[in-house]
């Protein structure tokens, strides 16, 4: 890989390889990073729900445990 690019600008590794490597992959990076950030989303909207969940039940039970000593 190193003699392709050994006798081109420097213009042509760092900028001109790059643009086209993202013009011709960007969708499926585009793609690749709106599934992750998506998972990433639902995983907290489950982490939160499961929390609030434990929070209500606790809650409830310890009120209820509370008002069963009187």
């Amino acid at each position: 890989m190193r003699e392709i690019f050994a006798g081109l600008p420097w213009w042509v590794k760092w900028v001109a390889v790059p643009v086209i490597a993202l013009v011709v992959f960007g969708g499926l990076i585009a793609t690749v990073v709106s599934i992750v950030i998506g998972l990433l989303f639902k995983l907290l909207v489950f982490v939160a729900l499961v929390g609030g969940v434990i929070y209500v039940v606790r809650k409830f039970t310890s009120s209820s445990s509370s008002r069963g000593d009187w």
